[in-house]
């Protein structure tokens, strides 16, 4: 039944495969799905000043986000997605002109897959974040300007520079390929994971988050990362928290 269902969202899907195909398509499919994650943090950044119930779950109550920081994130993202991230989409789409098959994945191998991408992905993210803390040059050159805020908010999440922006975008990327996994999954892929990145930077201690829902500690979620832009030398995995917790680097609090 449920590769049934799968199936059908796919044909779906490909019923606009000339728009896939575009070299257009990531870098719009990117921004487009970014902004739609970020918006009701947005949101609740807008009301939670009024709104005692909304403050509650803000992880630093203390703090607010004004429409110029938001602007100010909103337009380095923008620029990013229009001076790096587009170039590279078409660079690959020549390059590597992409395949879509006419049947959808079973949904046991979109989960395994899905898993294996994002695990990866928090191994790789954990090295590079973990080096660009731990040499000053790289940390000063490249990784500083995501620590300007040291409260989260959502739309901070791509507020990056060009190397950092590049850097984790051909990890995320990369990974799908590395893996083999169905075009399908590899969408879901980056959906998912900007999901993840959007909700660690969110600000807020929310009752549904991932990292509720994942048991044993399993996972940092929003206030494992916020502790990170506070502390700076502890929660550098994006994620999960084994591996900080293998180095010594997991701050809890």
């Amino acid at each position: 039944m449920a590769m049934f269902g799968l199936q059908y969202i796919w044909d779906s899907i490909l019923q606009y495969e000339a728009v896939l195909r575009s070299p257009y398509f990531p870098v719009l499919f990117s921004i487009t799905v970014y902004l739609s994650f970020c918006l009701p943090f947005v949101v609740l950044d807008t009301l939670s000043p009024k709104i005692a119930l909304i403050r509650r779950y803000k992880i630093q109550q203390k703090t607010t986000v004004s429409w110029k920081m938001m602007w100010s994130c909103l337009a380095l993202s923008l620029y990013n997605h229009a001076m790096y991230i587009f170039p590279m989409s078409v660079l690959h789409w020549y390059w590597r002109p992409v395949s879509y098959t006419a049947m959808a994945p079973g949904l046991l191998r979109v989960i395994w897959d899905l898993a294996a991408c994002l695990l990866l992905f928090d191994f790789q993210y954990f090295v590079w974040h973990l080096l660009h803390h731990k040499v000053p040059w790289l940390y000063r050159t490249f990784h500083k300007v995501h620590h300007k805020y040291t409260s989260t908010f959502a739309l901070a999440t791509e507020y990056s520079g060009a190397w950092e922006t590049l850097s984790l975008g051909f990890f995320a990327a990369v990974n799908p390929m590395l893996l083999g996994v169905h075009p399908m999954t590899e969408m879901l892929f980056h959906m998912l994971n900007m999901w993840l990145s959007v909700e660690d930077h969110c600000g807020y201690d929310l009752p549904w988050a991932t990292h509720r829902l994942v048991p044993f500690g399993l996972y940092g979620g929003a206030p494992h990362h916020d502790v990170h832009h506070q502390k700076f030398k502890s929660n550098y995995a994006p994620y999960f928290t084994h591996w900080d917790k293998l180095f010594g680097t997991l701050h809890s609090e």
